[in-house]
């Protein structure tokens, strides 16, 4: 039986790719494209929007009593999507690609995870989930090593810096166990100083239609290393979280990771 998909955020632009994924998918049905009240492709057939022809599901608001045959939520939509699917999705499965969530929002993920397993990730592509591995093997090797991130994406991205960059840095302080709180510097500006031991710099450009770029430096003395990530499509993303939500269902509540979906 096909594995029935709920998707949120469907009239975005990575949403469009995922319903024309799960339309095409032989192992997966959609069977609930949603996105928020005031969304203007509201009402319009998601295989429409998606680019593969009319399919008879229009885009909807999410309300209660909608998830009533869905096996798993997949999230791109805002913080405040993510927010009012938690409040609808019952004992669910989600995959969830959205940034930008605030404390309380992964509050609430975290007491979602304890009914149901929850994939979260800042980034679904295989390359940034090993990329993460390596920047964390790099960072204990190159210890006392200046780092710095610098992340670029797309005009259109509305929080900087991205998840991934934050997921990145993240990973860097705990091979190095230290406090990403303490030791973070998003962006200079002004008279700054000497750069103080152990800061770990995080940098933000917003441009054009950049899909999405991830450069980790580690910097000594007579030499740097550096290692990146280019995503030179969404597809990239679109695969992984297709991945993602066929791993997650069936799996005992808890809160995972691309990591976990990878088997690393």
């Amino acid at each position: 039986m096909a594995l029935r998909v709920g998707l949120v955020g469907a009239g975005g632009r990575m949403g469009r790719l995922l319903a024309a994924a799960l339309l095409g998918a032989d192992d997966m049905q959609l069977i609930l494209a949603c996105d928020h009240q005031d969304h203007p492709m509201l009402g319009r057939d998601i295989g429409l929007v998606a680019g593969v022809g009319a399919c008879g599901r229009p885009i909807e608001p999410l309300e209660p009593g909608m998830d009533g045959a869905v096996d798993v939520f997949l999230d791109f939509s805002l913080p405040a999507g993510t927010a009012r699917l938690l409040q609808l999705a019952g004992d669910r499965p989600l995959v969830v690609g959205t940034t930008g969530l605030d404390p309380q929002q992964q509050a609430s993920l975290d007491a979602h995870a304890q009914l149901a397993p929850v994939v979260l990730a800042p980034n679904f592509s295989t390359g940034v989930t090993l990329l993460t591995e390596l920047v964390q093997l790099a960072a204990r090797v190159l210890a006392n090593y200046d780092a710095e991130i610098v992340e670029a994406h797309h005009r259109h991205k509305r929080d900087a810096p991205s998840g991934t960059a934050l997921a990145l840095a993240q990973a860097l302080a705990s091979a190095r166990n230290v406090s990403l709180d303490d030791q973070a510097c998003y962006g200079r500006e002004g008279h700054v100083g000497e750069r103080p031991h152990g800061e770990i710099g995080i940098h933000a450009v917003r441009a054009g239609d950049i899909v999405g770029e991830h450069t980790v430096m580690l910097a000594g003395q007579g030499e740097r290393l550096e290692l990146r990530h280019v995503a030179t499509s969404r597809q990239a993303f679109v695969t992984g979280a297709l991945r993602a939500v066929r791993w997650v269902h069936g799996r005992q509540p808890g809160r995972y990771g691309m990591k976990d979906v990878l088997g690393l």
